[in-house]
């Protein structure tokens, strides 16, 4: 099985968003044909847009510290920026598709955190969406975009959700994603779901929003919130941040815990923030960080995590770094990616680091091609999806094998443009806890101490860096999408951290830096990143250009 994350749309289907707190669905532009309408309620309806998206408002591309500084002199509250988000999300997703989901409290939600008036909590009155793996103890659903789940309400908040909501987030809904974070098919359908439909990237909307984590890094592109939670099993944060010109953080595995998150590879599931700054990034990890009794994996950050990630960021923090480029695997699948990787080690030379180039990561062929990846994925995505499946609430498949026959019986929505061969898959392997104990091993052997660690420890390098992926390609819903080549299988398979931050543009596409490190290295990777950051000034707002413009 491949690293499961894939998938994508059927247009037919409507998108659910169940207890929509919102109005009509905006037309939708000559490119997705009409768009379903959506149900709202009387609280909160708004009337749609009738034509395309525009560029970003005043509010939409401020950070956390600007929002909070005019929250603080009364310029602002949190009722009035969920709203705005709200209504966005209404005018600009039928276009989308990366919201599955708008909370119908969320307006509750804000109005009690400005009569708290709380303002010293980090993320006090930010509206932020969630992958739809993490759950959430109100009114939503929890998915995994699947329509098996539909109904599925848990009684308590996932790990991740609780922070949130004690740093004085307001949890705005759900984000659409590749369905079970593109484990169900062995072919790359990025972004699509039965329940949610095709998310599209927003740069240019024939094309791919890359991964699986993807409606959370186009809703932030996009302004639809002010920062997302993803999930990476491998390239699933930092792809689609490549591919939606945001910043994505893939934590170490074990840094944030994983309790009530749908869970996919348990030896290499990472959650993280997306956001539109480095800056962002790091307040929302901060939050995120610390043992979770639900996560035994967590146990290993004591002493390890931090609390306040941005007192690491210096925007000279360039001067004096070590930084290994490593050529081999990395690059020499995409021309574009290739230059924009060139001009962003120049920028970090000029910047001040010492560049070591090459500095190869010793097995990253062997990495490419693993036979012990394939037994890990299928023996720990069986156990963890069984596990999942029995314990949910509610009335759904409760195991690997009802799942396989629900999306039979339901087969014109689940299965009209994805084969879920992905799941049969996993269903037929069986391997032996000895055989999957020995690959696992291999696994970490190669990526760890024979990988990264190695070529770290040869050069005496801070960090690695090479181009996240190259620019996205074009969405086939038949076929699938293509997919050249990217940064994410080591850190991936060693369970370590990486972050990927705006570097270029091909013809309008967005391709990402990857900055990536040893295990608990984060402080160093995001002041690299945001020393980047300052010295480049790459992102710049989307523009939703249609299919038939341009490259």
């Amino acid at each position: 099985m491949t690293s499961q994350e894939s998938h994508r749309t059927d247009r037919t289907n409507t998108p659910r968003r169940t207890v929509l707190a919102l109005g009509t669905a905006a037309a939708a532009s000559p490119l997705l044909g009409a768009s379903p309408a959506r149900a709202g309620t009387a609280s909160s309806t708004r009337h749609a847009s009738t034509t395309a998206p525009t560029g970003p408002t005043a509010l939409d591309e401020l950070g956390i510290g600007e929002l909070r500084r005019r929250m603080a002199d009364g310029r602002l509250d949190a009722e009035r920026l969920t709203r705005h988000y709200l209504e966005r999300i209404e005018r600009m997703d039928p276009l989308l598709h990366a919201v599955i989901e708008v909370n119908p409290d969320a307006l509750r939600e804000a109005r009690r955190l400005d009569a708290e008036g709380d303002p010293r909590k980090p993320l006090h009155g930010m509206p932020v969406l969630l992958k739809d793996l993490v759950e959430t103890a109100d009114r939503m659903h929890t998915t995994a975009g699947s329509l098996a789940l539909e109904g599925v309400r848990p009684a308590t908040d996932a790990t991740v959700a609780a922070r949130l909501r004690a740093a004085g987030a307001v949890i705005l809904g759900k984000t659409n994603l590749s369905e079970w974070a593109g484990g169900m098919s062995l072919t790359h359908h990025a972004g699509w779901s039965a329940r949610g439909g095709q998310t599209r990237n927003p740069y240019k909307l024939d094309r791919s929003p890359n991964e699986s984590s993807s409606g959370s890094a186009v809703a932030v592109a996009a302004g639809l919130c002010v920062a997302s939670i993803g999930t990476e099993t491998n390239g699933s944060i930092i792809d689609p941040s490549s591919a939606n010109c945001v910043v994505g953080v893939k934590p170490t595995v074990g840094l944030v815990g994983r309790g009530g998150v749908i869970p996919g590879v348990p030896s290499q599931d990472s959650v993280g923030p997306i956001a539109r700054t480095v800056r962002d990034a790091a307040i929302l990890l901060g939050t995120l960080v610390g043992v979770d009794d639900r996560d035994p994996a967590t146990r290993a950050s004591r002493g390890r995590f931090h609390r306040d990630y941005t007192r690491f960021l210096d925007a000279d923090g360039l001067k004096g770094a070590r930084i290994g480029v490593p050529r081999t695997v990395y690059f020499g699948y995409s021309h574009h990616a290739d230059d924009i990787a060139e001009r962003a080690i120049a920028t970090l030379r000029e910047a001040g680091a010492t560049v070591v180039d090459p500095a190869d990561i010793p097995t990253a062929e062997q990495l490419e091609d693993l036979p012990s990846s394939m037994v890990v994925q299928a023996y720990e995505i069986k156990r963890a999806l069984n596990g999942y499946l029995a314990d949910a609430p509610g009335e759904h498949p409760r195991n690997l094998a009802e799942l396989i026959a629900f999306n039979l019986e339901h087969a014109d929505r689940e299965l009209r443009y994805v084969r879920q061969d992905g799941l049969e898959a996993v269903q037929r392997l069986d391997f032996g806890e000895s055989e999957y104990r020995e690959a696992l091993a291999t696994n970490h052997r190669l990526s760890r101490a024979e990988g990264i660690d190695a070529v770290l420890r040869r050069y005496r390098l801070d960090a690695l860096v090479m181009p996240t992926t190259g620019p996205p390609a074009k969405i086939d819903l038949i076929r699938g999408d293509s997919y050249g080549g990217g940064a994410s299988t080591p850190a991936a398979l060693a369970g370590y951290p990486a972050v990927s931050v705006p570097a270029g543009f091909a013809l309008g596409l967005p391709v990402g830096l990857t900055f990536m490190g040893t295990a608990w290295s984060e402080p160093v990777l995001l002041r690299l990143a945001h020393a980047y950051e300052q010295a480049s000034r790459v992102r710049r707002p989307p523009t939703y250009r249609p299919a038939d413009v341009g490259f």
